[in-house]
């Protein structure tokens, strides 16, 4: 039986180092084989310690962006780092594959801002880096439309949903809606978990 991939997956840090020190010491005692930041890295505290505890504990990080985060920052993090920022391209671990697409529509004064438009075809981009792959998980910042998080009043994005419907990926990770974290769905066979700051272990 081939070994299962060991994800810990994260949201909203807004800069926090407190918080990233925890996720760093969960991922080492979990024994996560990648560490999945989606989006909102940076925000309303800026701060160096929010990439390198996760480095020190020889942890592989993929990141997107939120609202709250620079496109350019996003990459600057991911340079500096040596880590992936899978903004619009694809990564694969194991046998499994990952796209995404960060930033949030509907937010035009934020520096993370995408349209609709923008965000569909920033998913499609990164999933075309997964032919031949079975096993694909998709990260995004903003949860779908139609999903149970919009319970918090915010609309989720359409251009997901679609994109769930035309890649059909295993698993889709997200952040944005604090209050909503943990929640747990299924749209078609694609199993949609919202996360937080605190860190979800997920199996694939």
């Amino acid at each position: 039986m081939a070994k299962k991939l060991r994800i810990l997956a994260a949201s909203d840090i807004h800069g926090d180092a407190a918080a990233v020190k925890k996720l760093a010491e969960k991922a080492e005692r979990e024994k996560a084989d990648l560490v999945v930041l989606c989006g909102d890295i940076t925000g309303f505290v800026e701060t160096k310690d929010i990439i390198a505890p996760f480095k020190r504990k020889n942890k592989k990080v993929l990141i997107i962006p939120g609202n709250h985060d620079s496109f350019a920052t996003t990459d600057f993090l991911a340079q500096l780092y040596n880590i992936h920022n899978i903004h619009g391209y694809s990564a694969r671990y194991e046998n499994v594959g990952f796209f995404g697409a960060g930033g949030a529509e509907n937010l035009p004064f934020f520096p993370g801002a995408i349209t609709e438009k923008e965000l569909f075809a920033t998913l499609k981009k990164a999933h075309a880096g997964l032919k031949g792959i079975e096993k694909k998980i998709m990260v995004t910042h903003m949860h779908p439309s139609g999903s149970v998080s919009e319970f918090s009043g915010v609309p989720g994005s359409k251009a997901i949903t679609h994109a769930i419907k035309e890649f059909k990926p295993d698993i889709l990770i997200h952040g944005h809606i604090h209050e909503a974290a943990g929640m747990e769905q299924k749209i078609g066979k694609t199993r949609v978990i919202n996360v937080d700051d605190h860190g979800t272990i997920i199996e694939i």
